[in-house]
């Protein structure tokens, strides 16, 4: 199974981890949960950020994010795939990514979420506008190194 989910505003990555867990029938074959959870920093290219608004293109992002986790579900053995998103004002320590793999081995498990974090974050459509310390604001170019 693969749900994609993207929130305009916050939510509580451990939460909805949890609850995910709780409602969804899990295979019993599932032995590893690998789990990434991304928050904003107060940081980037040397400056102090206050906050970030991330934009996105409704239907294409939600699309491409399902196609990501398609990818991985063909080249490792997943039970279960989650990737949830956040957009709009974020601010520092808020949490802006989960991405949650089910699978009956470890090293798949690390390999697929490391695998669908990096394209996500390389590929997916979203758009990061950062509001400086100073009161300036900028689109980021590009995104920093995994």
């Amino acid at each position: 199974m693969i749900a994609v989910e993207l929130h305009d505003g916050s939510f509580d990555p451990w939460r909805y981890l949890t609850d995910w867990q709780q409602t969804r029938q899990l295979s019993a074959r599932s032995g590893a949960t690998a789990v990434f959870v991304g928050t904003m920093r107060d940081f980037n290219e040397g400056d102090d950020v206050q906050s970030m608004y991330l934009e996105h293109y409704p239907g294409m992002t939600e699309n491409q994010l399902h196609a990501i986790a398609a990818d991985a579900q063909q080249t490792w053995s997943l039970d279960d795939v989650c990737i949830v998103h956040r957009t709009g004002e974020i601010r520092p320590a808020d949490a802006i990514v989960l991405v949650a793999v089910w699978s009956a081995h470890r090293a798949e498990a690390f390999a697929a979420c490391r695998h669908i974090m990096e394209v996500l974050k390389h590929h997916a459509p979203f758009w990061k506008k950062e509001t400086l310390r100073n009161g300036t604001t900028r689109w980021v170019d590009k995104n920093t190194p995994g």
